[in-house]
């Protein structure tokens, strides 16, 4: 699966997987922290809202930065803003260090390793320079590939969260103390990542044009970041403080949560192994558009679960399908843009997203805290599927270049 791929390929691949190691631990671990530092479950929303809605601006000028300065020197910056962001973690509690660290590097709150994505404001740059390295032809597999490697990487990490608990139990740690060393270890990680940026060959050529995107391609970029408004509020209401909500709902112990979330990482690696092979078969946008619906619809039914185990099953399934369509999705975008607006379209996306993934947490706390558990799942999921069918109706019609050739070259399309 990697012997032919191309050197800064595999790069940057390898980064991937340690960006998505270390943001693993720290998502499943991070909302439980912040309670154990004396938070409330509204202030931990504010949070995690303050998180994703500055991450979002902050990655749309990363991307902008990359496409004029370059992609690698943009990922060795945020490399060194994600030491900064923790040594702020290890050495300060208050609710003000704590806002300025997430702000400065989104580490824990907002850097998502869910489905393999490992560290929010990376992934815009990293989509514009892989694009860079792969053919059309390949493109597909090579983002799902990356994915797969994150998402692996990920679900070992996701065990690694255990060790607060196996601190606490078996060395005496107080609460708070045992969350310090998973900080200093992504700062290790980080350190890496230097050096593998660093070791990545850019010819990079600044575009020429004043627009930062073309008339040609905004249409697309709107259409697609109207309907990741939509999506992503609803995934807001959920996935940000999912792990708390097990916490919450049904006891769970820091141990048996690494474990369902190692599972969940692991299955949604398999997926991406299958997502470009299913949509060499039934096109891109069928293959986002089905996994994601049926995802939405287990959003629904996890809601409604009488116990851990059922509704432990249920994510872990749901994982395998909701996030198939993430690489798909970023080589989607970048084979519909030009090569010198990658950066700036994935950044413009990306803020689409993650501004309403981050107004989300908030309400979602407060419809926990306020109402019931379960109501933040129930609309999250909901407008989830709505979104669904909008991008099947919008996109049916609309191909990357390689499914263009194929029609072509196809008498009976």
């Amino acid at each position: 699966m990697l012997a032919h791929l191309h050197r800064d390929v595999k790069l940057i691949m390898a980064s991937r997987g340690l960006r998505a190691f270390a943001f693993s631990y720290l998502n499943v671990v991070f909302a439980i922290y912040l309670n154990q530092l004396g938070y409330s479950t509204i202030t931990i929303g504010v949070v995690y809202s303050v998180a994703y809605i500055s991450g979002a601006l902050l990655t749309a000028v990363w991307g902008f930065l990359s496409d004029r300065y370059g992609r690698k020197k943009i990922l060795i910056l945020l490399a060194v803003l994600t030491i900064v962001s923790n040594g702020i973690y290890i050495f300060f509690s208050h609710l003000f260090f704590i806002l300025l660290a997430v702000v400065v590097a989104n580490v824990g709150a907002g850097g998502s390793a869910g489905g393999g994505q490992g560290g929010g404001p990376f992934n815009p740059v990293e989509q514009a320079l892989l694009a860079e390295k792969c053919g059309p032809e390949e493109r597909n597999r090579i983002f799902s590939t990356n994915a797969f490697v994150g998402s692996v990487m990920g679900s070992l990490g996701a065990l690694v969260s255990g060790l607060p608990q196996y601190l606490q139990e078996s060395w005496g740690w107080n609460a708070v103390s045992s969350y310090r060393p998973l900080f200093a270890l992504t700062i290790l990680f980080s350190i890496a990542l230097i050096f593998v940026f660093q070791a990545i060959t850019e010819e990079h050529r600044p575009s020429e044009t004043k627009r930062v995107i073309s008339k040609q391609s905004s249409a697309f970029i709107t259409k697609l970041s109207l309907l990741g408004i939509v999506d992503n509020f609803g995934a807001g209401l959920i996935g940000p403080l999912i792990s708390y909500w097990f916490f919450l709902r049904f006891g769970v112990e820091l141990k048996s949560l690494g474990i369902m979330f190692f599972l969940s990482y692991f299955l949604a690696a398999l997926s991406f192994l299958a997502a470009p092979i299913i949509a060499r078969r039934i096109g891109v946008v069928r293959t986002m558009v089905f996994s994601h619906a049926i995802a939405s619809l287990l959003n629904l039914a996890i809601a409604f679960a009488p116990t851990f185990f059922i509704a432990g099953i249920m994510l872990v399934i749901r994982s395998f399908l909701a996030y198939m369509d993430n690489p798909l999705r970023e080589s989607y975008t970048m084979a519909m843009v030009k090569s010198e607006e990658r950066g700036s379209a994935a950044g413009v996306t990306h803020f689409a997203r993650v501004v309403p993934f981050g107004v989300s947490p908030t309400l979602s706390a407060y419809m926990m805290q306020s109402l019931s558990l379960s109501v933040p799942l129930v609309i999250g999921g909901s407008l989830q599927l709505i979104s669904d069918c909008a991008f099947y109706y919008l996109f049916r019609h609309v191909r990357p270049p390689e499914e263009q050739k194929s029609s072509r070259g196809d008498p009976h399309t």
